[in-house]
C-alpha cells in the first residue's frame, strides 16, 4: 500500500481546511454542511471550471503549472505547500532559473485587506499576477483572461498601452523599466517566457533595443503618478512599490493624502463600485 501523497489528496485537504470567510465569501451561519469550501467555490475563485476541480481531486487530470498557481493562490498556501504542489503535480517548483509568481498567505492578506486602496502584484519581471478590485477601478487593468506577455507592464508600455496611468518623465520611466528588467534577467536566465518578451521586444521596439544594449542597471522607484480616469477625471497618486522578502515579487500601491481631492476620488471609486469602473473606454 502506498502511503505517498498525491496530488488529488492534497487538494481536497488543503480545500476542507478553509473557510469562505477566509478567502473574502460571504456565508450565512448554520446553512453549510461542507466541510471547508466547497468545490464550485474554489473553482469561481481560482477561474477554473467545477468540472476541472473535480477531476482534479478524483485523480483524472493533469494541471499545468498556471492551474497549480491559481490552486495556490485560491488556497492560501505557504510557499513550501506550493514547492509540494508542483512536485506532486509532475513540475520543477521554480528551480533558481524561473521568475518566482507564487503569492504567499502574507501577500495575499495584504491584498485582502486593503480593500479601500489600489494594490496589485507583479513578479521581478513586471508580470501582473493579481489585484483587488480597488486596483481594476482605478486602472481599469484586470490580470484575469490575460497572457503573462499582455499583464507585462514592459511589453505594454513599449506598445504603446499604458492605460490610465501617466508617468511624470515617460522616458525616464521606460528607461529604468529596462534597466531593472536587465538586472532581472541575469538572475532568472532560464525562463523562457522572459527570455522570449526580452528577445522579442527587441526585434518589435526599436526604442527598446536602444534602453537594452545600454549598461544602465537600476530598479524601478516609487513616483508620483496620474490616473486618467474616464468617470472621476485626473487623479494624483502617490506610487510605493513594495518587495515580498523572500518571494521577489512587488507590491504596488496606490495612496492619497488625507482630506486632498484625489483622496476623495478613491473613496467615490469606491463607492461606486468596480463593475462600472472597470469598464474599458
Amino acid at each position: 500500500m502506498n502511503d505517498a501523497p498525491n496530488f488529488a489528496a492534497v487538494l481536497r485537504s488543503w480545500r476542507t481546511r478553509l473557510q469562505p470567510a477566509d478567502v473574502g465569501l460571504p456565508f450565512r451561519s448554520g446553512t453549510r454542511r461542507t466541510a471547508g469550501l466547497r468545490r464550485e467555490e474554489v473553482a469561481w475563485l481560482a477561474g477554473i471550471s467545477p468540472d476541472y476541480i473535480k477531476r482534479l481531486e478524483q485523480g483524472r487530470a493533469h494541471p499545468s503549472v498556471a492551474i497549480v498557481r491559481a490552486l495556490a493562490r485560491t488556497l492560501r498556501l505557504s510557499d513550501a505547500e506550493y514547492e509540494l504542489a508542483c512536485r506532486l503535480a509532475g513540475h520543477a517548483p521554480q528551480p533558481g532559473g524561473l521568475v518566482p509568481r507564487h503569492i504567499g498567505p502574507s501577500v495575499q492578506r495584504v491584498l485582502d485587506r486593503l480593500a479601500d486602496t489600489p494594490v496589485a502584484v507583479f513578479d521581478a519581471a513586471w508580470t501582473l499576477i493579481e489585484h483587488n478590485d480597488a486596483w481594476a477601478a482605478l486602472t481599469g487593468d484586470d490580470w484575469h483572461g490575460r497572457d503573462l506577455r499582455s499583464a507585462n507592464i514592459v511589453w505594454r508600455t513599449f506598445h504603446d498601452d499604458t492605460g490610465r496611468v501617466r508617468h511624470p518623465d515617460p522616458q525616464v520611466h521606460k528607461a529604468s523599466l529596462v534597466a531593472d528588467l536587465r538586472d532581472v534577467a541575469t538572475r532568472y536566465p532560464a525562463d523562457r517566457e522572459l527570455n522570449d518578451m526580452i528577445g522579442t521586444l527587441r526585434t518589435s521596439s526599436p526604442e527598446f533595443a536602444r534602453l537594452w544594449e545600454g549598461s544602465a542597471v537600476a530598479h524601478h522607484r516609487s513616483e508620483r503618478k496620474t490616473v486618467d480616469h474616464p468617470h472621476v477625471g485626473e487623479v494624483e497618486l502617490d506610487c510605493d512599490v513594495l518587495s515580498a522578502h523572500g518571494a521577489d515579487l512587488r507590491i504596488v500601491v496606490y495612496t492619497a493624502a488625507p482630506g486632498s481631492e484625489a483622496a476623495d476620488k478613491l473613496r467615490l471609486l469606491t463607492v461606486l463600485g468596480t463593475e462600472i469602473m472597470t469598464r474599458r473606454h
